[in-house]
């Protein structure tokens, strides 16, 4: 049986929701010959835009038609704009979807009837407990299963002639500060408390329970609250949630079904909506519960307890971590500490994957600062991306470079089914700098302090590619104060700084050293006949003249304008002869290309002794300049023009 390559678009696996599908999906993959690539995000829980956009982009590195199918929980991403250009994709891919919850007629679905399911809280909360005072904690405004689940709950309240304002509804995310929030809010409104707050999952009716208890109200006593959604964490809340259980394993294991029926031209129907159930419990003061089983108790209290050793540990390892990564001052010592940590962690495979510009404005660009300024920053993900770690069953791979629509390095393939990974973004706000794979890992990732670990990586990679930056800088600055930036080669600072060592282990030696003094010949005129900018030229080739001619490790600088200067140490009237016969050669050779209007001509003094410690080495310019001098007053005026 062929392998399928599924992609799976989620946000927020930290909530039980999005937990519960993955586990289902994850459990089926093999069993339907699927390997699954998640791409996954963690919006909203900053409150922070610039750092939502950077997560947003991770739904903009998979190419659909490099896939097979997809699975989207695209219910979960609240910015309708990102939901549109990745259901446009896939409909351009041309691949089958399974969406969950979200009915799009385009794709396989899979969902409850949100508003039965409402409609049976809502009636119960009226008919069975008389209430007639209601607030309600909603979900996004603009999600269908949100708006969906509050039709249903207005609906009711009108056909039992209850009245429902806008100040009785509170519009959050689904996630739990939002019944916080929500609570906060209605205590600023309430005269009174209402009968029953309803909120549209559970997770906000957990949170807005804590909430109510810091307030001093008792809940069933002084006001009920149900949930929806029966997610595992709320069963096992302070107080039993009357919720609405949904099979929501089965979901993400019937959408692999789904995928695996179409590749085989399997006849199905294109939308599932699975049976759903109220749970009327504690919360409502409905509680039909069993005598507590001790035996039971037990074990799931010794559960919760490794669960919670587990998590100390782990988040002692990941604290750990992020000090290490954020004290690294180099790209290696980054690497190398994560690779490290991969060890401890016992993953069985990992990928490290930086976009091949992540690094932008560092090293790799000393020219940057001058060419672009105004740049912006790097928010996509480049064509090809860069993987300093690849890991696999505890071997390590040699750095590679893959394409962007390959996602995973070579050594991550093979004709096994059932592999399932998470990749998620590295950002900095919009700065994209890559991803990660993450396939099988030890840790319970389906929780905040995943998120957590995954900003802290992020953030010191930052840190690692402004200390480039820093580098670069200080680096190109240095340049600057070195070196003579018409001609690139040293100026006077730079000049006595790379002289200095060497004349001062002359001057404690008493070793000789020589000075040269160049002096181009009829720049005045060549200024005057051709103009400055061909001047400059001549300027440039005896500095050309130099790069050639200096080759044996001497010292040379642009003194001042159209002067230079040569330092070498151990020379001698023979050793200095022969480098003035070099230049004189040089210089000639750039006449007999016949390429300028000019003719080139310089010229040149030196001086040999040995330096005092009192004798500063432009004592000695100042003697060369005077040989130099001698020189030029000795030479029959040239004709620098060519006729």
């Amino acid at each position: 049986m062929p392998v399928y390559r599924i992609a799976v678009i989620i946000a927020g696996i930290d909530q039980s929701y999005q937990s519960t599908i993955l586990n289902g999906i994850s459990a089926s993959a093999a069993e339907c010959s699927l390997n699954v690539e998640t791409f996954v995000s963690f919006i909203g829980s900053m409150g922070n835009p610039t750092h939502d956009n950077g997560e947003f982009n991770i739904f903009n590195l998979p190419d659909f038609k490099n896939y097979d199918g997809a699975i989207l929980l695209t219910n979960t991403i609240d910015y309708q704009p990102v939901v549109n250009d990745i259901l446009n994709r896939i409909k351009q891919a041309g691949i089958p979807a399974v969406s969950m919850d979200n009915d799009i007629p385009e794709f396989y679905h899979i969902g409850i009837d949100n508003k039965k399911a409402m409609r049976k809280i809502t009636e119960h909360m009226i008919k069975h407990h008389g209430f007639t005072k209601f607030s309600y904690i909603s979900g996004p405004a603009d999600n269908p299963e949100s708006a969906d689940r509050l039709s249903a709950f207005l609906e009711v309240l009108s056909e039992n002639n209850i009245s429902a304002d806008e100040n009785d509804i509170f519009y959050g995310d689904f996630r739990s500060p939002s019944g916080k929030n929500g609570v906060e809010y209605f205590l600023k409104q309430w005269k009174e408390l209402p009968d029953a707050l309803i909120c549209s999952n559970d997770v906000m009716a957990a949170s807005a329970i804590s909430r109510l208890t810091e307030a001093g109200y008792r809940v069933p006593d002084d006001i009920t609250v149900t949930g929806f959604d029966n997610t595992y964490n709320t069963q096992n809340y302070q107080i039993e949630i009357t919720s609405v259980n949904r099979p929501l394993a089965l979901s993400g294991q019937l959408a692999c079904k789904m995928l695996l029926n179409h590749f085989n031209n399997i006849p199905q129907k294109r939308s599932i909506i699975l049976d759903m159930s109220t749970r009327f419990t504690e919360s409502c003061g409905c509680s039909a519960c069993d005598p507590p089983d001790l035996k039971a108790l037990r074990k799931f209290n010794y559960s919760n307890y490794m669960k919670f050793e587990k998590s100390q540990s782990y988040m002692s390892l990941f604290n750990h971590l992020s000090c290490v990564l954020l004290g690294c001052n180099t790209y290696e010592q980054y690497i190398n500490s994560l690779k490290d940590f991969l060890s401890e962690m016992q993953l069985e495979e990992f990928y490290f994957c930086l976009c091949d510009n992540w690094d932008s404005e560092s090293l790799n660009n000393e020219n940057a600062y001058q060419e672009n300024e105004d740049a912006p920053v790097p928010s996509e993900y480049t064509d090809n991306i860069l993987v300093p770690i690849a890991y696999k069953q505890g071997i390590f791979y040699e750095n590679q470079k893959i394409r962007k629509s390959d996602i995973l390095p070579d050594v991550a393939r093979s004709a096994k089914s059932g592999k399932f990974y998470y990749i998620v973004p590295l950002h900095f706000g919009i700065r994209c700098l890559g991803y990660m794979a993450i396939m099988n890992p030890r840790v319970n990732i389906h929780n905040s302090m995943f998120e957590t670990l995954c900003i802290s990586i992020s953030n010191s990679l930052e840190n690692i590619r402004k200390l480039l930056c820093l580098n670069t800088a200080v680096k190109h600055l240095r340049k600057l104060y070195a070196q003579d930036t018409f001609t690139n080669i040293y100026n006077r600072n730079g000049f006595i700084n790379a002289a200095r060592e060497t004349y001062s282990s002359c001057i404690s030696e008493q070793r000789n050293i020589m000075l040269m003094f160049i002096d181009l010949d009829g720049l005045k005129t060549i200024n005057d006949t051709f103009g400055h900018d061909v001047g400059d030229v001549a300027i440039c080739n005896i500095a050309d003249v130099l790069r050639k001619s200096c080759i044996e490790g001497e010292v040379y600088c642009r003194f001042g304008g159209d002067e230079f200067i040569v330092f070498a140490p151990d020379y001698n009237d023979s050793d200095a002869d022969n480098l003035k016969k070099k230049i004189e050669i040089n210089i000639e050779k750039i006449n007999e290309t016949k390429i300028y209007p000019f003719e080139l001509n310089a010229s040149i003094g030196y001086v040999i002794a040995v330096p005092e410690p009192s004798e500063d080495i432009f004592r000695f310019v100042t003697e060369a300049d005077k040989v130099m001098y001698k020189e030029k007053r000795r030479k029959k005026r040239s004709k620098y023009l060519k006729s």
